[in-house]
């Protein structure tokens, strides 16, 4: 399994007009310097009334498929 540690802070009105779509995915950089593409969905349980503010873990197997993505 792969850890990836990141922070992110996207104001709720941003988040909700750039990121509705289904299509729609976040871009995010690691603190390993890795530029990692998510959809938007899976970080649809952290956002707040104040966005998307916080450290996050992305958890995948040895082939990089999405396991699990934790609030810190």
């Amino acid at each position: 399994m792969n850890s990836y540690f990141f922070n992110l802070n996207i104001p709720y009105q941003t988040y909700l007009s750039h990121y509705s779509g289904q299509a729609s995915s976040i871009v995010v950089h690691t603190d390993q310097g890795l530029r990692l593409q998510l959809p938007a969905s899976r970080f649809r349980p952290f956002v707040t009334q104040l966005g998307l503010k916080g450290r996050f873990r992305l958890v995948t197997d040895a082939n990089n498929k999405f396991i699990k993505l934790e609030s810190l």
